[in-house]
């Protein structure tokens, strides 16, 4: 069997026990040299936490796995096309490719809708449906001063 199948196979095989015991149905593994370096599938409902997906944890633990907060050199099998929260993740650890199962309209007909939040994005900050005030930006910006003049500062 191909790697990249067999790969995918896990995923799939994470998901289907996630969906039979607490967690949704979604399940993912990062692999890098060939390897699978991380598992995940979701656990937003068993501990009680949103960013929970499966995608997520699987960041999570590859970067532990790895001890770095980039994942260069690593591809991602997830059993559905990443949610904007896992897609922001993804390109934030650096990951190299997504493999995908299930598309967003499958997730959308079992009532994991995420349209409304791409539709959010898009829209001008001021017309989203959950309002932002922005305060105190002047003494804020003080971190960002001492950040930008800081020699020793590791960039993400």
């Amino acid at each position: 069997m191909e790697n990249k199948s067999k790969f995918m196979f896990r995923a799939i095989e994470l998901s289907i026990q996630s969906a039979k015991t607490s967690g949704g149905p979604f399940g993912c593994v990062i692999v890098k040299n060939n390897k699978i370096i991380a598992e995940g599938f979701n656990q937003v409902t068993s501990n009680n936490d949103p960013t929970a997906h499966a995608e997520i944890v699987a960041i999570r633990n590859a970067c532990q796995n790895q001890n770095n907060f980039f994942l260069k050199d690593c591809d991602l099998y997830s059993t559905c096309e990443p949610c904007p929260m896992c897609l922001s993740a993804i390109y934030w650890a650096h990951i190299e490719n997504i493999y995908y199962a299930n598309t967003r309209l499958d997730a959308k007909n079992i009532d994991f809708d995420d349209s409304f939040i791409y539709s959010e994005i898009n829209k001008n900050i001021n017309s989203r449906k959950i309002k932002m005030y922005q305060m105190h930006r002047d003494e804020a910006l003080e971190a960002f001063k001492i950040w930008e003049k800081k020699n020793d500062k590791i960039k993400y």
